[in-house]
């Protein structure tokens, strides 16, 4: 069944602004709902979690439907869920713990394609444990990971592949599953950074491959957290520096202080939210989510053809970056002779929200010899055909004035 836009649009207070947002990958617009839950939580009434009194219950119950909600949405057990302030803090926390184990004569191997946030914490750590870091390089002439690089890179000193699922300035979506089974073939884990990916597609952590995998639930209509997801038998192998009263079970022992329960709240506000768009006759969340999210795929698909071919009409003067086979409705493109940040403060002007920069892509756009501002476009499900056409109408304006 068809997503009904204006009954989707209908819950995003901040649409009734009249602005167009492409800034999707950067963060989404925010649901009624998701708000509607924080707010219900932080009101509860709420304590420390507890067993005795209704405010305690409360906390427990939104530890608890959060993790069985990110569970079904990731497809791992709910104990194997923790909760992050961010992509970038949980990646660096994991990069502690799991570099207690490294040591000097071990390799890591990392993507020219990631974002830094999959990048620095482990270079970082590398250097503390003198451990040697080899690279995934991209292929310019079609912005994909070179595999043959990867090949290179790896060997049995490699105790750790990380490498994003999409790329969150490209699009580019690497196969995440067959980079694994070679890393696992020689025992090294695998952390997969799922934070652009997750924001378009259903997530499923075994089936790519991933031993750890990291989204961010703001990317998809959720509040501003991280979420990590991992088998709890894995976690229950790596002990992080915490309190001493502090849980040493999974996975609270990874989650440090008392946790935001009005975000957790909204973080499953969110899958459900997403769940209910078109939930088809799934009778699980997780079937309603897969019926969901594969009609927001379509929806996203048509809008990226209509923006590509609105593209290709302008003609040289912009120059589109995102040419992988596989990739996601998010296009990196520069504009001949001119700023991207006057092109971003000229669409802005006319209700339309695209950012310029290099959005911690730092290896991406050294790789590919990019200068830094570029303008990205990213579709999120709210986005309409009209929205398109008005980005469409002001790049055609900006480009024609010289």
């Amino acid at each position: 069944m068809a997503i009904d836009l204006s009954v989707l649009r209908a819950h995003f207070p901040s649409l009734d602004h009249g602005l167009a947002f492409f800034d999707g990958p950067g963060g989404t617009q925010t649901p009624r709902p998701v708000a509607d839950a924080i707010t219900a939580t932080l009101t509860g009434p709420l304590s420390n979690r507890g067993v005795v009194s209704p405010s305690e219950l409360n906390a427990e119950r939104a530890v608890a439907e959060f993790r069985a909600g990110y569970a079904d949405l990731l497809n791992v057990p709910a104990d194997g869920i923790v909760h992050g302030r961010s992509a970038t803090q949980l990646t660096y926390d994991f990069s502690r713990h799991l570099a207690k184990d490294w040591k000097a004569g071990d390799e890591i191997v990392l993507s020219r394609l990631d974002h830094d946030c999959n990048v620095r914490p482990w270079i970082q750590a590398a250097e503390r444990a003198g451990v040697t870091v080899r690279w995934i390089e991209i292929d310019a002439g079609t912005t994909e990971l070179d595999l043959d690089s990867f090949e290179r890179a790896l060997s049995p000193r490699t105790r750790l592949v990380a490498v994003t699922a999409a790329s969150n300035i490209l699009g580019t979506k690497p196969p995440v599953r067959r980079i694994a089974d070679r890393a696992h073939e020689v025992g090294a884990l695998v952390y997969v950074d799922g934070v652009h990916y997750a924001a378009h597609h259903l997530v499923d952590v075994p089936a790519i491959g991933a031993d750890l995998f990291v989204c961010s639930p703001y990317k998809f209509l959720g509040p501003h957290c991280g979420v990590l997801a991992g088998a709890p038998e894995l976690l229950e192998t790596l002990q992080p520096d915490k309190l001493l009263p502090s849980p040493n079970t999974v996975p609270e022992r990874f989650e440090f202080g008392t946790l935001p329960y009005e975000i957790l709240a909204g973080a499953t506000a969110a899958a459900n939210f997403l769940a209910a768009i078109d939930p088809g006759t799934g009778a699980t969340r997780r079937e309603q989510l897969a019926h969901s999210l594969g009609s927001l795929h379509e929806h996203e698909r048509a809008l990226r053809t209509r923006l590509e071919e609105g593209l290709r009409a302008l003609g040289d003067l912009v120059t589109v970056h995102s040419k992988a086979a596989d990739r996601t409705p998010t296009l990196l493109m520069t504009l001949e002779g001119r700023d991207a940040r006057e092109a971003q403060v000229h669409l802005a002007a006319r209700g339309v929200l695209a950012p310029a920069g290099s959005f911690y892509a730092y290896e991406a756009f050294a790789a590919l010899k990019l200068e830094d501002p570029a303008l990205r476009v990213g579709l999120a499900p709210y986005n309409t055909a009209d929205d398109v056409d008005r980005l469409l109408d002001g790049l055609d304006g900006f480009t024609s004035t010289r």
